[in-house]
């Protein structure tokens, strides 16, 4: 089995620059809970999910200017895991799964040679495929 035959394609994807509450609220419409970070030339620099939003890493120095409020102050490269993991679409699922249990991640973009985004694959697609493979038994 292949990424390809399991992954998402129609992939929502968040800019540097753009605020907190504005990338939750996408997240929200869309019904997804990670969003892959894509530079000014729409290659992959990062992952923002819904608990890097609810609570960033930083909140918790004590040398914090200011208190954490969810508003578009907050840029999403604040808040967002750099340098991510990603796997290609013709890689197989074994792949994903150990990069996502490894990691514990819930999902993974999936990139071309370019690192652009060409898809996404979470735990859903995966156990959506878990379920495919057993009814066929």
């Amino acid at each position: 089995m292949k990424i390809a035959d399991h992954m998402t394609t129609d992939v929502v994807c968040a800019n540097l620059e753009d605020g907190l509450y504005q990338t939750m609220e996408r997240m929200r419409e869309r019904n997804v809970r990670h969003m892959p970070v894509l530079d000014d030339q729409e290659r992959i620099v990062g992952v923002i999910s819904e608990r890097d939003i609810r609570r960033p890493k930083w909140v918790d120095d004590p040398n914090l200017a200011r208190p954490y409020v969810l508003d578009n102050s907050v840029k999403v490269h604040e808040a967002m895991t750099g340098n991510p993991e990603v796997v290609a679409a013709s890689d197989p699922v074994e792949r994903a799964l150990d990069v996502l249990i490894a990691d514990r991640f819930g999902a993974l973009p999936v990139v071309d040679g370019e690192r652009r985004v060409v898809g996404i694959i979470s735990t859903i697609d995966l156990l959506q495929a878990l379920r495919d493979l057993l009814a066929k038994r």
